[in-house]
């Protein structure tokens, strides 16, 4: 019964008597096809008699079958996947992996569970290290279509609306990439047509999607890491800088624990503030993570970072003045 696929897929009784045989269970061909008939009337068991030969599988939507039942462990690793992957799975997978999901919850909302594993999903949170933003919502079918175009490698025409658009710009030609979700916005990263530079969209502001069934484009050697690492989203970028600041006690004693890059010194000065030295990647998300630290850091070096903290600074008391 682990042998057979979920729908559409199938397998053909010849098949199944062959992985049996190389299991060691030796069983005849009548055998197995009257055996499959009578675990049809218990089990959600399909056959695909259309043509030959025919072809046994589970229904689409079947719950999960397995022996033995899933342990409270494995219940709680389905629903912390089922939690934090969403926007990370392809729609065929997450399909596949529906039944095991239902079958998880199932196992911990049983009242008679008792356990750690149970409890656990009560003990443990991730929390963002900035200010938490409500995730847009994406529409179910577009998100499904940009997934599984990607995953089949396929162009797309998109219907996308800009920030504050009224109308609506049509992409006719979209050759998919990679997604990536920062926070809560995932971003479908792509080529436009015949264009070479790539570009990236919230898939919040896509209202229509529909994948072409023609072969995307990949630019040669891509990298979705490579991508990322040139700060195309103020993760990374490619070129480095010497940062040297001053902290104060409170804002900078967590860095001595969790440094910002290998090659990081502190020094404490005799005020107790604490003097760091670091080669980092000079991108966006560094600049918003100083200011956010307010009084707490001075820049020191280089000099054109002190220098764009020091204006934001100076507009930041105009707007307080």
């Amino acid at each position: 019964m682990r042998c057979i696929p979920r729908a559409p897929g199938k397998i053909t009784t010849q098949d199944l008597c062959e992985r049996l045989r190389q299991a060691e269970f030796t069983v005849t061909l009548r055998t197995l096809q009257r055996d499959l008939n009578e675990l049809s009337a218990v089990f959600p068991l399909t056959v695909d008699d259309r043509n030959k030969p025919f072809g046994w599988s589970w229904q689409r939507d079947a719950q999960s079958f397995d022996l033995p039942g899933l342990q409270l462990d494995e219940a709680l690793m389905l629903t912390m996947v089922e939690q934090q992957l969403q926007n990370q799975l392809p729609p065929s997978t997450l399909a596949a992996l529906t039944p095991y999901f239902q079958s998880a919850a199932k196992t911990l909302a049983n009242t008679q569970t008792r356990g750690n594993a149970k409890a656990w999903l009560n003990k443990a949170r991730t929390i963002p290290a900035t200010q938490p933003l409500l995730a847009p919502v994406i529409a179910p079918v577009c998100q499904q279509t940009i997934y599984q175009a990607l995953m089949c490698d396929q162009q797309l025409s998109l219907h996308y609306r800009k920030r504050a658009a009224r109308q609506v710009t049509v992409y006719g030609t979209v050759h998919p990439l990679s997604v990536v979700q920062r926070g809560g916005v995932v971003y479908l990263v792509c080529l436009f047509a015949d264009y070479q530079d790539i570009r990236f969209l919230p898939l919040h502001r896509v209202e229509k999607a529909e994948m072409l069934h023609l072969p995307s484009r990949v630019p040669k050697g891509f990298s979705i890491d490579a991508y990322i690492a040139t700060g195309a989203f103020g993760v990374g970028a490619g070129d480095t800088i010497s940062l040297t600041a001053i902290f104060s006690a409170a804002a900078g004693e967590h860095l001595l624990e969790s440094r910002l890059s290998t090659d990081q010194t502190v020094t404490e000065l005799d005020d107790g503030r604490l003097t760091l030295r670091a080669t980092v990647p000079n991108t966006k998300q560094l600049c918003w993570w100083l200011l956010g630290l307010g009084d707490g850091v001075e820049v020191i070096g280089p000099k054109a970072l002190r220098q764009q903290m020091k204006e934001s600074a100076e507009r930041m008391h105009a707007l307080y003045a």
